[in-house]
């Protein structure tokens, strides 16, 4: 149980390090500390200055970030069995991990330029897929198994997983297009017309809150485990705060904190939706209610060791 212990941390700080960066980026501190890996040329902690202490403190929340993201891969070597799976996904956000220092290097030397602080989300947003899915794996009741639900229930959600990366990239597109550019000096925006990328986004995630809807229902009216349903009405109340802050930052002009809301909300939707998927495949989800009954749990053979 240490290991999961281990993974469910790396897990929820890989999801606080987005928000956290995402406020440095609204409060204009992207190039508080000029430097990298130094916040300046001289000094590796940050001066006494606003814009310096919000970037440095999110460096900081990095460092723990790697402590733990490290101790999980270690961890996955030293755990009695050691399995195969186990130990690929741990040293994949070790991985994950470095790549991020080096693409968060990159966009202080470009000075924010879009594509890069774009990288930076997208390739969190994989870490943290990656962490659930080793929090999943890592449940000492898991076994590798078929998923326990109609097939094109399954297919249904493996839709609305795609949909929802789809939703996150397009995200990214309206952020390097809009305001807040994470510095209080001239950063380059993405030549985009900013309202027509909005409503691209926005009808991005109509779409997906549709799929979400469907899924809703689905799970409803055919044989699956709690397990799916209760992780389908998290994800029901996910995607509606996310839609209703979305509207509201949209129509009080993007204010910074309700847009640090808004990437908040899109990290924990993200999350949601992984967590359901994952659910077919959940220890519990033999606990079968409604639709024909209950099914039986096919096996597979294990793989790793």
């Amino acid at each position: 149980m240490t290991f999961r212990r281990l993974a469910i941390a790396a897990a929820a700080l890989l999801a606080a390090i987005v928000v956290t960066g995402a406020a440095v980026r609204l409060t204009s501190s992207g190039l508080g500390c000029p430097d990298w890996p130094q916040c300046t040329r001289t000094s590796l902690v940050a001066p006494a200055s606003y814009h310096a202490l919000v970037e440095f403190i999110n460096r900081v929340v990095t460092t723990l970030v790697g402590i733990f993201v490290a101790a999980v891969a270690v961890a996955a070597l030293l755990r009695s069995p050691r399995r195969r799976d186990l130990a690929l996904l741990a040293w994949s956000l070790v991985a994950g991990f470095l790549g991020q220092a080096v693409i968060g290097g990159l966009s202080v030397i470009y000075h924010l330029s879009p594509p890069w602080v774009m990288a930076h989300f997208l390739l969190s947003m994989v870490l943290l897929w990656a962490a659930l899915v080793l929090v999943h794996r890592s449940d000492p009741d898991w076994a590798p198994t078929e998923p326990m639900a109609p097939r094109e229930l399954v297919l249904l959600v493996r839709l609305l997983v795609g949909v929802a990366g789809a939703v996150l990239f397009l995200g990214t597109v309206t952020t390097g297009t809009g305001p807040h550019a994470g510095s209080g000096g001239h950063v380059r925006r993405l030549g985009f017309p900013l309202e027509r990328v909005t409503q691209l986004h926005a009808d991005s995630a109509l779409l997906l809150t549709g799929l979400i809807i469907a899924t809703i229902f689905a799970v409803r009216l055919t044989a699956t485990s709690t397990v799916v349903r209760r992780r389908s009405n998290w994800l029901a109340v996910a995607v509606l705060v996310q839609v209703a802050i979305g509207y509201t930052q949209y129509f009080l002009n993007l204010p910074s904190g309700v847009v640090e809301l808004h990437v908040a909300g899109a990290t924990v939707l993200w999350g949601s939706t992984i967590w359901l998927q994952l659910g077919f495949t959940a220890p519990l989800a033999s606990e079968v209610s409604g639709g024909t009954g209950p099914l039986p749990r096919p096996q597979k053979a294990a793989t790793g060791s």
